[in-house]
């Protein structure tokens, strides 16, 4: 592989607007509906093939009433080489058009997969699909050959926490190691016996996000590709997942809980299983491991952690950084705490000096990279900008005001670059590539266009970053968009917007449901208070045992601070919203002060009693108010909203899906059964089939379309 492909394919970094877009100034013709929402492509999970000449990555759009995912292949050979040499050539750059070099569809059409990985050797392509009644591993290359079916893979609906690579290829490409579900039960348990009429219930996590849990558990599987022959690798009453193949080709890496009780005690670590199904324990800490990956030189297993021994299925507090390990578990040591930031999704270059991990910073997410032998990470991101690049140009990539989804590098420590997904606030998710590296040139070109129409048909508006210092000097991000078609001379009403988690991130992302308000002629406020991902571990501590405290009074100053530099901003015209824990804080909200017209909860918590045993996640309120309800009963019930509905005035809509079992609907339905015996205004509207967040196309539209409908009743 010549010297420019190692550059080309390497690294990850991803753009904020593509660098077409910019240069072809847009002609927005509308401002977004409810409907529009639908019309955003997804694009993600991007593979590099491992010469470097094209990448496969999956898109997901709505057809008709269902989410429907496809796979694409898009050439990055000479043309994109030319674009990343050594030397700038920023006239090419300018010039580069995504149509010179279109992406296509890989399979034939009708069909809908996921997950695509190259074989080592470059020649196949495996993915997961459904396809004339076979589910499963199906392999085809480039040269749009007929799909062949390898293996057939049961699934679960246990809910898996990060549950990583469902199957990897082995050095040789000649076998699939794969993650299918059997049925194993506990030979004291009642699971199993008998049919579910009546239902018996005898473990903890019996629930998964839309129903009960089924009987099955994940094990690792191998099967060869031309001839293939299934093996089940590992068993017993475990879920397996996120697999790495070591590099000679004699073990599989994986992550399992391996704990006398795993539905009581969440604590994975990394394990590793030999093609005759012997396993072995290689981590074996107080806190969770997760995503293994085996570096090429076969010397370290790379992998995210937390080290707290209480922790959570669901939104942590805790962040986790990036490990690595000898493969006998002998040593191990910490390579990205100095950073202090949340880490995910680690990759090896392929000299194996250089581990690549993404991490949320300050309402971005970035590419860093580690040294495995030690050393402070590093931040690789073209910001080395130039005297020649457009003013637009260096105000985004200087700000870093963008968030990477994904990305699959390529090269080594000495030339580097990635193919990486992103988006930004007015640029929906598209894909790029960009170099990074000790050499770094700060070069980002765009590489697809899925969302191209959208934009150039739609009038986006660009939010302006809010940092002030709350009630207690700390610092608090936010933003404010405003009003599509804003005017100085007019007042706006303004909606406040609250993440979930508590340990979500708002920020340089593209949110078409913000879009949305703007377009009705709201103005949008949104902000990371203290509990959010992104600031450190100090910061998103910020929540525990208490819910509703600091990160109340942050939204509050938030507010507060919006209305002294946004004069035009009415302060008797305001509307809160938000969904799981950003419903939970609307709902504190409408109890703690009147100050808002109107308030739209989704999938909220009301009753931190009550959500602890209806909920799947019960360790949540382990891991945030440090024990059990009977023995924190006064702390839960202070947290609650509910305790304190009497003093609600706000008029409240409710939404929730029927079938959520991460927040039960039974919370919207105790706060609404409060305000409607006390007379406030307030209505619920449940979504049949739905779990924690709709996602079927006519009710996400349909519920964005009831709170316009509600904000405009009470804010217009």
């Amino acid at each position: 592989m010549n010297s420019k492909r190692n550059l080309l394919a390497a690294t990850l970094l991803i753009s904020l607007l593509s660098f077409a877009a910019r240069a072809q100034p847009r002609r927005p013709t509308t401002t977004m509906t409810p409907a529009d929402i639908l019309r955003v492509a997804t694009v993600g999970d991007p593979q590099i093939s491992p010469i470097g000449d094209w990448v496969v990555y999956t898109v997901s759009a709505i057809e008709g009433d269902q989410i429907v995912t496809t796979l694409w292949l898009v050439r990055v050979g000479e043309r994109l080489s030319s674009v990343l040499p050594t030397s700038r050539q920023p006239e090419q750059r300018r010039n580069w058009d995504p149509a010179r070099n279109p992406a296509r569809q890989l399979l034939p059409p009708g069909w809908s997969a996921s997950n695509p990985r190259w074989s080592p050797d470059g020649r196949s392509i495996a993915f997961v699909s459904t396809h004339e009644g076979q589910h499963g591993i199906w392999v085809t290359g480039v040269d749009r050959r007929i799909p062949r079916f390898v293996a057939a893979v049961r699934d679960t609906n246990f809910f898996i926490t990060y549950a990583g690579e469902s199957m990897a290829w082995s050095p040789d490409s000649k076998s699939i190691a794969y993650i299918s579900a059997t049925e194993e039960f506990d030979r004291d348990s009642q699971e199993g016996a008998g049919n579910d009429d009546p239902r018996l219930i005898d473990r903890i996590q019996y629930k998964s996000r839309t129903s009960f849990s089924d009987r099955l558990r994940t094990h690792v599987w191998l099967t060869e590709v031309d001839q293939p022959q299934p093996r089940q690798l590992t068993s017993g009453l475990f879920y397996d997942h996120a697999l790495s193949f070591s590099p000679k080709g004699d073990e599989i890496a994986f992550i399992s809980n391996h704990e006398a009780d795993p539905d009581a005690n969440n604590n994975s670590d990394v394990f590793a299983v030999n093609l005759q199904g012997q396993v072995r324990q290689i981590t074996n800490t107080a806190g969770c491991e997760y995503e293994p990956k085996w570096s090429p030189d076969g010397k370290w297993i790379a992998y995210t952690a937390t080290k707290r021994e209480v922790t959570t299925i669901d939104s942590v507090a805790e962040d986790r950084h990036v490990w690595v390990t000898d493969p006998a578990g002998e040593s191990r040591r910490e390579l990205s705490a100095a950073l202090d930031r949340r880490a995910t999704n680690p990759k090896w270059l392929k000299d194996s000096r250089r581990i690549i991990f993404m991490a949320g910073d300050a309402g971005s997410t970035f590419l860093y990279s580690a040294d495995p032998s030690g050393g402070g990470p590093k931040r690789v991101f073209p910001i080395l900008v130039r005297r020649d690049d457009p003013p637009e140009l260096s105000s985004s990539l200087s700000r870093g005001r963008l968030q990477v989804t994904g990305y699959s590098p390529s090269g080594d420590a000495n030339s580097a670059g990635a193919i990486v997904v992103s988006s930004s606030p007015t640029s929906a998710s598209d894909m790029a590539i960009a170099t990074i590296g000790p050499s770094n040139t700060g070069v980002i070109v765009e590489l697809t266009a899925h969302n191209a129409a959208l934009e150039r048909g739609h009038e986006f508006v660009e939010p302006e970053e809010m940092a002030f210092k709350s009630f207690d000097g700390t610092s608090i991000q936010g933003w404010l968009m405003k009003p599509t078609g804003w005017r100085a001379d007019r007042k706006y009403p303004m909606i406040l917007s609250i993440h979930g988690g508590p340990h979500g991130m708002y920020g340089y992302a593209f949110n078409s449901t913000f879009q949305v308000y703007a377009a009705r002629g709201y103005a949008v406020l949104y902000l990371n208070p203290r509990g959010s991902s992104g600031s450190g571990q100090k910061f998103s501590d910020g929540t525990i045992n208490e819910w509703g405290g600091g990160d109340y009074r942050d939204l509050m100053t938030g507010v507060d601070e919006a209305l002294r530099r946004y004069p035009w901003i009415d302060a008797n015209r305001l509307g809160v919203t938000g969904s799981s824990y950003g419903g939970f804080m609307t709902n504190w909200i409408i109890t703690q002060t009147p100050r808002f017209r109107a308030a739209v909860s989704a999938a909220s918590i009301s009753n931190l009693i009550s959500f602890y045993s209806t909920s799947l996640y019960q360790d949540l309120v382990h891991a945030e108010f440090g024990g059990f309800p009977w023995d924190n009963y006064d702390l839960l019930w202070q947290w609650s909203p509910l305790r304190y509905v009497r003093q609600a005035q706000t008029p409240t809509m409710f939404i929730h899906g029927e079938q959520d079992n991460d927040v039960h609907i039974t919370q919207a339905e105790e706060m609404y059964m409060g305000l409607r015996r006390r007379g406030v205004e307030t209505v619920l509207v449940r979504y049949p089939r739905e779990g924690h967040g709709l996602r079927e196309p006519r009710h996400r539209v349909d519920a964005l379309e009831r709170t316009l409908v509600w904000f405009d009743r009470y804010l217009r």
